[in-house]
């Protein structure tokens, strides 16, 4: 009986986690266009479709305690002002990005086009970075949206998988997530935008190390043992 009850919680959070992103990203794409006519922003939903299934049943299946705990506000108590800054801006600017995009393409036409050899190479990219943070998510069942310590959930460092190669794998899939998108969709300014979410979460590894160097037990010797915050011999 309880894993029946698990297993309808687990396809009511599927089918919310689908319909959210859907209407997130198809009505922040669509009606600033003001038209349903754009082959790209259809295309570029079926891939939300396809990898938020794929992330739900590939990772959040086997994981709901982390799939309940990003179902809950990014903002928490016990997280540092500076994070709630920090993350609320890339919330926002991530926003301005995809509200950019159907502006640029519809309206302004800001800085002109990619060729369709690029844009397509770049929604691979979008899914690259979509797989990189379903791994991350995979191997850390402690990676909820706000910088805190989680001591109800006895948090523990991870230094496997994704995370013995960079210290912020999520971080590190979010950037071609982000460039991906806008160049997929045409817009080489919403792209150029991207960079401010971008260096948002360059800006929040460093916060967030500050805090767990001092208040997570053995993430000062995770940090000699694994040297790069987002790129592999590079930063």
């Amino acid at each position: 009986m309880e894993r029946q009850s698990a297993m309808s919680s687990f396809k009511f959070k599927l089918i919310a986690s689908i319909l959210f992103n859907l209407a997130f990203y198809g009505g922040l794409l669509f009606i600033p266009a003001g038209t349903l006519k754009w082959w790209r922003a259809w295309v570029f939903l079926g891939v939300v479709l396809i990898c938020t299934v794929a992330t739900m049943l590939g990772v959040f299946r086997h994981s709901e305690d982390l799939l309940n705990e990003r179902f809950k506000s990014p903002l928490r108590k016990g997280q540092p002002l500076a994070d709630k800054i920090v993350l609320s801006l890339f919330i926002a600017t991530f926003l301005g990005v995809i509200v950019l995009i159907p502006l640029d393409v519809f309206r302004f036409h800001f800085l002109g086009q990619p060729s369709p050899v690029v844009s397509f190479l770049v929604l691979v990219l979008h899914m690259v970075g979509w797989l990189i943070i379903s791994l991350a998510f995979k191997e850390n069942a402690f990676a909820i949206a706000a910088v805190k310590l989680q001591t109800e959930r006895r948090q523990t460092v991870i230094d496997t998988g994704v995370y013995g190669m960079v210290r912020h794998p999520m971080y590190a899939g979010a950037i071609p997530y982000l460039v991906g998108m806008p160049l997929w969709l045409e817009s080489y300014a919403a792209a150029l935008l991207a960079s401010v979410p971008v260096g948002l979460l360059a800006l929040r590894c460093l916060l967030e190390e500050r805090f767990l160097k001092g208040k997570l037990q053995g993430y000062a010797a995770y940090m000699e043992k694994v040297r790069y915050r987002l790129l592999p011999f590079f930063w």
